[in-house]
């Protein structure tokens, strides 16, 4: 079955502002109406909990009958799954673009953080999904998904810190290293999303003070 993902940045807040259903809509717009039915998901697994999304919000929310949806997917399980992985394969994407410059291995490191941070704010209920929920129904599909893709990402962010560290620009053991910096950027992008309420500072004043620190703490001088 062909896989089709939202539209990353495609205006999704982390609000989920709730928004009017679409009238019913012909068949055949194959993995256009696929990306529909996931983007709806996103903001209803977010609006109403994972076990609070049915097929039919989902179906009603994009102009379907629940019949029409089983088409596309076998169930919300399956959604959340592609949800995860288009998340995962959007940062792999942006990370493949980063690795092919020609530029010191910090430096790398350095803007693959600030795309993940970015995608993070950018992508609000993708972020949820993927990074702070984990559906008991679900579990043993999202491992999965991170397995396959998530891991990936992960792995790339240890290559360059061990390019890094045989440059003699940081000290100490490459994956402890990438789990710190990879943990910064979570923290920065789950504060900000959980706590909407916090009088935050500016985003990306926040994100170059934060990284800022745990950089200079890290390279070695």
């Amino acid at each position: 079955m062909q896989r089709s993902s939202p539209t990353w940045s495609s205006g999704l807040s982390g609000d989920s502002t709730q928004t009017p259903r679409s009238a019913r809509k012909p068949k055949g717009e194959g993995h256009v109406r696929r990306a529909e039915i996931l983007a709806a998901a996103e903001s209803i697994f977010v609006e109403h909990g994972y076990e609070g999304a049915t097929i039919r919000k989902i179906a009603d929310e994009v102009g379907l009958s629940s019949t029409a949806l089983y088409m596309h997917f076998a169930d919300k399980s399956e959604m959340l799954h592609e949800i995860c992985r288009g998340a995962f394969e959007a940062l792999i994407a942006s990370h493949q673009q980063i690795l092919i410059e020609d530029e010191p291995p910090e430096a790398r490191l350095r803007r693959m953080i600030e795309a993940y941070i970015r995608f993070g704010f950018e992508n609000p209920n993708a972020y949820r999904l993927t990074y702070l929920t984990r559906p008991v129904e679900a579990r043993e599909g999202a491992q999965t998904v991170a397995q396959e893709t998530g891991f990936e990402l992960f792995r790339a962010f240890v290559a360059v810190v061990e390019q890094a560290v045989a440059a003699g620009r940081m000290k100490g053991d490459p994956t402890t290293l990438a789990q710190a910096i990879w943990a910064c950027g979570h923290g920065i992008v789950s504060l900000r999303i959980t706590k909407p309420y916090f009088e935050w500072a500016d985003r990306d004043e926040l994100t170059r003070v934060t990284l800022d620190a745990l950089f200079a703490g890290l390279l070695r001088s």
